[in-house]
């Protein structure tokens, strides 16, 4: 038996206590569960996590290699052993090999350098930024522009990632073309739905008579020759490291629009953020470690106590697109069936994340969270600051509502006389309250969710870094068209023959 499996042996065979139990039995359990770190405060004691879990799962991160393979991350060596080659983001932020920093830094300059001349206004009057771009070029920049750039007026931005016309044209109903910049944002800047979104607005630009529409694009791209061969100018391609994974990349130049949208100085106290966190997950003790501890609780509850979900709540609409980033980030980084070694996994991975904005969502699935069967651990993130000047009463109730929902999951309430009203309790949740939603501590949380994704991958012996599993439907739907449908099973034919002929 490896060590691995004789820690994940003894996890099982811990004593299970009630939350209320676990309050009683350890005094000291808010002060070791709630954490303070780079203005969040991150409290794990309404979770089933013990003093004694705790040691047994640290247990399990030292037969598991964690600190090597956190070493390695950080040196820049190749974490990503299908791919054979490095994971960098850390390097975006500061925290890696030197070579790798530099060149981060270098690239980061060219960045702002571009920025400068947009200010300038080089590319003429733009007030416009319409970024394309799908999956992890997307759904990042959408989060920073939506979570922190309501109040500015520098840039109006729109992102754009879905195929679908309509969302297009949507935004080509308020944007004026003369007034507009496209940004495509592509790491082998071959993704079929979003060149063909690119191509789309350019033909809109040239429609309503835009000199030189090309002179208005800026790539985003880890293949800058592909983006040149497109027809962008070389001077307007903004590279990242091909050793930056897609959902990883917000902090190089995918995050161009919201730098574009925010100010620099924003953008870089997003990083600092950011590697402010990253340095605690480099130093912090295996027991008492953020991005650790959020991993033994995901292991716990999807391992031991088979649950197959976690929900994710902003109580702060400001954050209303968190829950959407994090599906991509954990689902597509952890969601395999075979080791790094690629042997079979021996138990379930990633677990399906889910969630919503609160107070919405209390009306919405709060219902089975609180008197379903199936077992939900639950995460809300909110702020102590609000983000507007309307009445006092309207933040408080925000965060009270928040509050209440996990007092109410964990205490419960009993009621023989009608069952129907009555409530288990027993369940759980993690509370991550930041002092102000701001660059600097939205960049240390989003370093957070990626940290606790890695550890949890380390745990399991799988690879975060590849992700397979989306190129199949993708190889599959190029070859409709170029091969016709006789290999598909008849309902697909069917479907083919009755929607495109």
């Amino acid at each position: 038996m490896s060590g691995a499996e004789a820690a994940w042996n003894a996890i099982r065979d811990a004593r299970a206590m009630s939350l209320t139990d676990l309050f009683t039995a350890e005094p000291d359990r808010l002060s070791r569960l709630a954490i303070e770190e780079a203005g969040l405060l991150f409290d794990f004691s309404k979770t089933h996590l013990s003093a004694d879990l705790i040691e047994r799962f640290a247990a399990l991160a030292e037969a598991s290699g964690f600190a090597a393979q956190r070493d390695a991350l950080f040196a820049g060596e190749a974490v990503n052993v299908t791919e054979g080659r490095a994971a960098e983001h850390p390097a975006e932020r500061g925290q890696g090999a030197p070579d790798s920093v530099a060149r981060a830094r270098h690239l980061h300059a060219r960045m702002r350098g571009m920025i400068d001349a947009i200010e300038a206004e080089l590319f003429g009057p733009i007030r416009h930024i319409l970024h394309v771009g799908i999956g992890g070029s997307a759904l990042g920049p959408d989060l920073l522009v939506d979570a922190l750039g309501r109040d500015s007026n520098r840039y109006e931005v729109a992102v754009v990632s879905n195929v679908d016309g309509a969302a297009l044209d949507a935004v080509f109903e308020r944007f004026d073309p003369q007034a507009t910049l496209l940004v495509i944002a592509s790491k082998t800047f071959t993704t079929t739905e979003t060149m063909l979104n690119a191509q789309s607005v350019l033909s809109w630009m040239e429609e309503d008579n835009v000199e030189d529409p090309y002179a208005r694009v800026i790539a985003l791209t880890a293949a800058p020759d592909k983006a040149v061969e497109w027809g962008v100018d070389e001077t307007r391609i903004l590279p990242f490291a091909e050793s930056v994974g897609g959902r990883y990349s917000l902090w190089s130049s995918i995050g161009f629009p919201a730098a574009l949208a925010l100010g620099w100085d924003a953008f870089e106290t997003l990083l600092d953020g950011a590697a402010a966190m990253d340095r605690h997950f480099r130093e912090a003790p295996l027991h008492a470690n953020l991005p650790l501890l959020a991993a033994y609780v995901d292991q716990y509850y999807s391992r031991v106590a088979g649950a197959e979900t976690r929900a994710v709540f902003a109580y702060d609409e400001r954050l209303r697109l968190l829950p959407s980033y994090l599906q991509q980030l954990e689902m597509e980084s952890n969601g395999k069936r075979v080791k790094a070694d690629g042997s079979p996994v021996d138990g379930p991975t990633a677990a399906i994340t889910w969630g919503g904005v609160g107070t919405d969502a209390q009306h919405a699935v709060f219902q089975l969270l609180h008197q379903g069967t199936r077992l939900v651990p639950v995460e809300f993130v909110a702020a102590i600051e609000p983000a507007h000047a309307l009445d006092d009463a309207h933040h408080r109730t925000l965060l009270v509502n928040c509050f209440a929902q996990g007092a109410a999951l964990m205490a419960g309430r009993a009621n023989d006389a009608d069952p129907a009203r009555a409530y288990p309790g027993d369940r759980p949740s993690t509370t991550i309250l930041l002092d102000r939603l701001d660059p600097a501590r939205l960049g240390a949380l989003l370093a957070f969710y990626e940290q606790r994704t890695f550890a949890n991958a380390v745990l399991m012996g799988i690879n975060p870094f590849d992700q397979f599993g989306v190129e199949l439907g993708k190889e599959i739907a190029k070859s409709i068209e170029s091969e016709g449908t006789d290999r598909f099973d008849p309902s697909t034919r069917a479907l083919i023959a009755r929607a495109l002929g």
